[in-house]
C-alpha cells in the first residue's frame, strides 16, 4: 500500500476484492456504514462507500466524510462507489474543485470522472460545465489533484464523440498554458483522447444508437 502512495494508518491489509465480497454479502445498510466509518478503520471506510444507499445520503455526510479523506484510495472509492450515485453529485463536483484541501479537490475531479462512467441520465450540458473548471484548475501541482484534473478531462472525453472533440480541444488549449502541469495534463489526455482506441470505440458507439 505504501508503495502505490496510500496511507497506511489504521489499516488492515484487506485487498479490495475482498472488500467487495463482502459488501455483496452484507448489501445497502446506511446506518452499518455510518458506523463503520466512525471507526477511523482504513477498509471499513471503504466498506462504507461500497454499502451505504445513495438515496440516504445527505450534502453533510459527504462534506463530513470529506474532510475525513487522507489517501487518494479513500478519496476514488467514496466518489465512485457512493458519492456520483446521489443527487446532488454534479453541484459538489463543482464546489470541491473550488476548496484547497488536497483530498477533498481531489473529489471534485474524481467525482467528475465517475459521473462522466456512470451518470446515464445526464445529457452533455451537464458535463460541458466541467470543462472550464478542469481548465482553470490545470496548473495546480500537487501530485493527486493533477492526476484527477487528468483523470476528469480524460474520463469526460471518452463519454461520446461530441465531448471527446471538446475535451480534445480543451486538453490542447492546457497544453499551451504556461505551467509544467497544465503541460502534462493537457499532452497525457491528448494520447489517450486521440488514440485510435479511443475513436474507434467511440465511433462505434454512434453506429449502434
Amino acid at each position: 500500500m505504501a508503495k502505490y502512495g496510500i496511507n497506511t494508518k489504521n489499516t488492515l491489509g484487506i485487498s479490495i476484492p475482498d472488500l467487495r465480497s463482502l459488501a455483496k454479502e452484507i448489501g445497502k445498510n446506511h446506518s452499518l456504514a455510518l458506523r463503520l466509518w466512525s471507526s477511523k478503520i482504513h477498509e471499513a471506510r471503504m466498506l462504507a462507500s461500497m454499502i451505504d444507499s445513495p438515496k440516504m445520503v445527505a450534502e453533510k455526510q459527504m462534506e463530513d466524510w470529506a474532510k475525513d479523506f487522507d489517501s487518494w484510495d479513500i478519496c476514488d472509492q467514496c466518489c465512485c462507489n457512493l458519492f456520483d450515485k446521489t443527487d446532488f453529485a454534479h453541484p459538489t463536483a463543482i464546489e470541491w474543485s473550488k476548496r484547497d484541501e488536497e483530498f477533498v479537490k481531489r473529489a471534485g475531479f474524481a467525482l467528475m470522472a465517475a459521473l462522466a462512467v456512470h451518470d446515464k441520465e445526464s445529457n452533455d450540458r451537464r458535463f460541458l460545465e466541467f470543462f472550464p473548471i478542469i481548465k482553470r484548475e490545470a496548473k495546480d501541482d500537487r501530485n493527486y489533484v493533477k492526476k484527477s484534473v487528468n483523470w476528469a478531462l480524460r474520463g469526460i472525453g471518452k463519454r461520446n464523440l461530441n465531448l471527446n472533440k471538446i475535451a480534445i480541444k480543451t486538453a490542447k488549449e492546457i497544453k499551451e498554458m504556461n505551467s509544467k502541469t497544465a503541460k502534462w495534463i493537457g499532452s497525457d489526455a491528448l494520447k489517450e483522447l486521440t488514440s485510435k482506441k479511443i475513436q474507434k470505440r467511440l465511433k462505434n458507439k454512434v453506429i449502434k444508437h
